[in-house]
């Protein structure tokens, strides 16, 4: 089984980072933007960096790690990989 750390992000760029182990599945309700949550709210719709681990624990602390970042080194991170914020899903 893989485990995934990845962004959201809304066309406005507010982001989102997450760990699931169905990405597909996970991006489908964050599009869903279930009432009052956080994606919904901000319209948090579009995959933009994604990584994958075999290990739930490291997916885990590679999340903690990336939500502690300042926004700014989490552009950069998504940049490096993504510079146009392209949605990354259409390769799922």
């Amino acid at each position: 089984m893989s485990f995934y750390v990845y962004i959201m992000a809304s066309h406005s760029r507010v982001l989102y980072v997450g760990v699931t182990s169905n990405l597909t599945s996970r991006v489908r309700e964050h599009r869903e933007g279930a009432e009052g949550s956080f994606t919904g709210r901000y319209r948090v719709e579009r995959l933009v960096y994604c990584e994958v681990y075999a290990e739930v624990r490291d997916a885990l602390l590679r999340e903690k790690q990336l939500k502690g970042w300042l926004r700014g080194r989490k552009i950069a991170l998504i940049e490096s990989m993504n510079p146009g914020w392209e949605d990354l899903s259409c390769w799922l």
